[in-house]
């Protein structure tokens, strides 16, 4: 009797962890490319500049807040380039609309906060890389973190920004998608 006991429980566990859900993110607007909606438009690229659309799911447990992110690990620069920071997103909140990266737009969850990004101003700078220099990878990412706020201003830098974010982050998802100029 104890066996069958020891086995049921054993199978359950594993059942349980096989199904288990991981925290995900994913967007109605892009796959595994940029398109000309999300391209920048300046610098000598004449995109729409629209941040994509992008829900996630499966949250943590003790998450109180979400982050994104948008970096460009391919960009010559020697440290990459931050083409989008919004933090302070309200934990209740399981979606950002198509554009909710333009400040101006209001599509932005109350509360959060788009900081400065690499082109010197706050909210979303879609991909621009320079022509020739072949696919650049964009990876999108949320944060799951562990406080309501992370006590930053919409002038804080990608790094101080990346640093409070590596402080306090439960766990993330990414999608990654590419994008080069000819």
């Amino acid at each position: 009797m104890k066996k069958i006991t020891l086995v049921i429980i054993f199978l359950s566990i594993f059942i349980t962890m096989t199904n288990a859900q991981t925290f995900t993110l994913k967007s109605n607007d892009i796959g595994g490319q940029m398109t000309t909606k999300q391209v920048f438009d300046g610098f000598g690229c004449t995109g729409k500049n629209i941040s994509p659309q992008l829900h996630w799911s499966n949250v943590p447990e003790g998450t109180k807040s979400f982050a994104i992110t948008i970096h460009d690990p391919s960009a010559p620069t020697g440290s990459g380039w931050w083409h989008w920071l919004i933090f302070d997103i309200d934990a209740s909140v399981s979606e950002l609309a198509s554009n909710a990266g333009n400040p101006s737009a209001k599509l932005a969850p109350k509360g959060s906060i788009q900081s400065i990004t690499d082109y010197g101003k706050a909210g979303y700078g879609g991909p621009c890389p320079p022509e020739g220099h072949g696919f650049h990878q964009y990876v999108i990412t949320i944060h799951a973190l562990k406080v309501a706020s992370l006590g930053l201003e919409a002038d804080t830098n990608p790094a101080v920004v990346g640093f409070n974010l590596f402080a306090n982050t439960i766990e993330k998802a990414s999608i990654i998608a590419y994008y080069k100029r000819d």
